[in-house]
């Protein structure tokens, strides 16, 4: 097999010395064998690999630093309306390579490290992945960062420095293994404290209604610290900021046992403060109602907001008030997007500050409020819901309690008096939902307290309208929008796919298979369709349907060996939540199956499995690029957009999927013959809900699909273990929610369509070309645009900031 050419050689074929200012190199050079030598080895005599990274992220990070102060300077003195984006997770990936595209530095660095007889590559690869995110919502997040500050929006990015971000997955006999991910261990160059900013958060306690007004007291404080990490747009000179919050015990923790003279405990017992930042919760598409989880919640919520209000009251040109205490333009400076309900507890904590504190009156500070948050909805699942007990806000947050019980009180009162007698209506809009357990519907808290609530699809926001907020769609229907989302064309075409413009799918197809080769000592066979599966492993994204197809294919070629057959490589890849039983079973049957499959001699390399362990950013950078073949078969109704299937349509390669989340808007944009649409639509699945759903009739009706469920349930890929999947085949035939059976047949016939195409590589690059063409709609820059004009009320700017060179007017 041919050896690929590493990125950094094909730049070197177009002589990079011609694109990169010989003047950079030289400075570049320079400033990487000074932080080598005098801030990084100092004492030592050898360099390792990890210091040449090192010293090269801070060489870059020098060319950010001037742009980040004069971006915020600029902010200062115009100062624009802020838009604050607070979200539980950002999942950045990996930074060098980003930022080097984004300032325009990628050739200059090449070339450069080249000259100093290394490899530029190698050095990309010793970065820690910052996995501060479980999926989909976490990437969103760090794309929608990168548009902000490309399209010049006065934004920041406020979320939680998780100690431990997602874990590391290791596959131990074909099971999901946890390990922790320690990705601060050797430091992260990208941010900078800021203890001169560090703030008090406050839990426990209790409430005084004093004749002064009310008190919350006998809290327990924890502080936030910042670290901020610098956001550049693409070649504007814009730097914007992420600033994560990092959980500290005050020195005064625990003073009564230091006064009992237990001092070493008393010390020992600030870990339970700075637990909080501790870990990230691992759940996709998942309530898990813990107390530290809501902990979590309320600690970035009132850090933020105190930061905001801060800025707010110090901006150059806020109001005319000598102490800047009026509030009446707030709504004017400040736009705060929820990303999903885990920050919703930004709307009663804005009120707690404005009435407590500020001592507004009530009716002023929720005009105020509503003004200024907005809310993004990403799921309709029911489990995936907020769902907080009573009885844990007593305890944690009393305050906020007696707000939220307020807001729902004049809520419905306003409903009651347009819907006289109509109690249910009540019950179902109410924020409270009674019962066993006293609950706080964080969802309806959110529609209540917004200026705009979205979804993240077109046929998200139409459920949304029509289902999920149904009676608040009817209270409010101006309340409502859609905003398809995007996903950055710098990190997910510029940085991942460097020489799409060479027909390099071949190139980034024999690149991959030496790396699966390298990791997993499989054969590839790199002309095969590589056929590729990449998600959170999730009962609705069903992957099952992926394993009954693959089972289904591997029958084919044994009944009939003879027969021509399409190569194909199935790669499925993502994490299961641990606590997630069927989700762990599923990747257990996708490795058994890889194990009989793979080792079948009568298959060949007609037919291949392979599990990619510990799916992240930095792994999709390699295999999207790779892939000819994108699998998006959520049931419909269910996914919510999905981001994924754009970042292979953007890539080339070809989506086989439902009528779901944005793959109804892909069709739409590169017409439905150009895609591999299959299945059941959202009215097919709703009629079958009515009518309900028997997994036994296709069982018994559809031959082929009776053989791949007896084969996994009678141990044929579990010889060691014959009942091993005996769960999952009582799940699928018995008490399946996302009906895998019913789009089965229609499934295989797909994939038959898919074969028959890739024999025909001129139609099938037709298809491809213009996949990529019509891709331009799922930018994140169009997404940001309009949140921006649209619920925001800002204006994109193309201004350029002059560079920290040009000296300022």
């Amino acid at each position: 097999m041919a050896v690929p050419l590493t990125d950094s050689e094909k730049r070197k074929q177009i002589s990079v010395r011609g694109i990169a200012g010989l003047g950079d190199v030289a400075e570049i050079r320079k400033s990487f064998n000074r932080h080598l030598h005098f801030t990084l080895v100092k004492d030592r005599n050898v360099a390792t690999p990890r210091d040449y990274y090192f010293a090269l992220a801070h060489t870059v990070r020098d060319h950010l630093v001037g742009r980040w102060i004069r971006t915020q300077q600029y902010y200062y003195e115009k100062d624009p309306k802020r838009i604050y984006y607070l979200s539980l997770e950002f999942y950045m990936g990996r930074t060098l390579q980003n930022t080097m595209v984004n300032l325009g530095l990628q050739n200059a660095c090449d070339e450069a490290i080249y000259q100093l007889g290394l490899d530029l590559e190698e050095l990309e690869e010793i970065e820690e992945d910052a996995g501060l995110g479980n999926g989909g919502l976490g990437r969103l997040a760090a794309c929608f960062l990168d548009s902000m500050a490309t399209l010049g929006l006065a934004a920041y990015g406020y979320g939680i420095r998780y100690e431990f971000g997602i874990f590391n997955q290791k596959i131990l006999d074909g099971w999901q293994v946890e390990e922790a991910d320690d990705w601060l261990r050797y430091g992260n160059p990208w941010e900078k404290a800021r203890p001169e900013y560090m703030l008090p958060v406050h839990f426990y306690g209790r409430v005084d209604h004093t004749p002064d007004g009310i008190k919350w007291v006998d809290t327990q404080v924890v502080l936030a610290m910042p670290y901020d990490t610098p956001v550049p747009g693409y070649k504007n000179n814009t730097v914007n900021t992420m600033r994560l919050w990092s959980a500290k015990a005050p020195n005064d923790f625990n003073l009564e046992e230091f006064n009992v003279g237990d001092y070493i405990q008393a010390v020992l017992d600030r870990n339970l403060a700075e637990n909080i930042s501790r870990v990230l919760y691992p759940n996709d598409n998942f309530f898990e109602g813990k107390e530290l989880r809501l902990k979590q919640e309320y600690f970035v919520v009132a850090a933020t907001l105190q930061d905001i209000i801060r800025r707010f009251k110090s901006s150059k040109f806020g109001c005319r008030d000598p102490v800047r205490t009026c509030f009446e333009t707030f709504p004017d400076k400040v736009a705060i997007q929820l990303n999903d309900t885990h920050p919703a507890l930004a709307i009663p904590e804005l009120m707690r500050i404005l009435v407590d504190v500020e001592k507004m009156d009530w009716e002023k500070a929720w005009e105020i409020t509503k003004r200024t948050c907005a809310y993004t909805n990403h799921t309709v699942l029911p489990e995936a819901l907020e769902r907080w007990p009573v009885s844990l806000f007593e305890k944690l947050l009393p305050r906020h309690l007696e707000i939220i019980y307020a807001i729902n009180q004049k809520h419905l009162d306003h409903v009651a008096a347009l819907y006289p007698g109509d109690v249910d209506r009540l019950r179902r809009m109410s924020v409270i939902e009674e019962g066993d357990c006293k609950r706080i519907n964080m969802a309806h808290l959110c529609v209540i307290g917004a200026l705009a609530v979205n979804g993240v699809a077109r046929i998200h926001s139409e459920i949304v309208k029509n289902s999920v907020f149904k009676d608040f769609y009817e209270l409010e229907p101006e309340k409502f929008q859609n905003k398809t989302n995007g996903i950055t064309p710098r990190r997910w075409l510029l940085l991942c796919n460097p020489g799409l413009s060479d027909v390099i799918v071949e190139e980034n197809k024999l690149k991959f298979s030496a790396y699966l080769e390298e990791q997993y000592k499989v054969k590839i066979n790199p002309s095969s369709l590589f056929d590729v599966h990449v998600k959170r492993i999730h009962e609705y994204k069903r992957q099952l349907l992926n394993c009954l197809h693959i089972i289904t294919l591997y029958n084919r070629i044994r009944k009939d060996p003879k027969k021509s057959y399409v190569p194909r490589t199935v790669m499925i890849g993502g994490k299961a939540a641990p606590g997630y039983h069927m989700a762990k079973m599923i990747i257990k049957l996708i490795t058994s199956i890889g194990d009989v499959i793979n080792n079948d001699p009568y298959i060949g390399d007609r037919l291949k499995v392979i599990f990619l362990e510990n799916y992240r950013v930095s792994l999709a950078e390699k295999v999207i690029p790779a892939a000819d073949l994108s699998e998006q078969i959520s049931t419909a109704g269910t996914e919510a957009s999905g981001t994924g299937n754009m970042k292979f349509m953007l890539n080339g390669a070809l989506t086989i999927g439902t009528m779901d989340g944005a793959n109804v808007e892909m069709a739409e944009e590169a017409g439905e013959n150009n895609l591999f649409i299959f299945g059941m639509q959202v009215e097919d699945v709703e009629a079958m809900d009515k009518k309900g759903y028997n997994a036994k009739d296709y069982y018994d009706r559809i031959p082929e699909l009776r053989q791949v469920i007896d084969q996994i349930n009678n141990g044929f890929f579990s010889p060691n273990d014959p009942g091993c999947f005996r769960d999952v085949v009582n799940m699928l035939m018995h008490h399946d929610r996302f009906k895998v059976f019913a789009d089965y047949e229609a499934y295989i016939r797909c994939q038959g369509q898919v074969d028959q195409l890739f024999m025909n590589p001129r139609e099938w690059t037709k298809k491809v070309i213009k996949n990529i063409a019509c891709s331009g709609k799922f930018s994140s820059d169009r997404t940001i645009t309009e949140y921006a004009r649209e619920i925001w009320g800002v204006e994109p700017s193309a201004v350029k900031i002059p560079p920290p060179n040009i000296p300022r007017e």
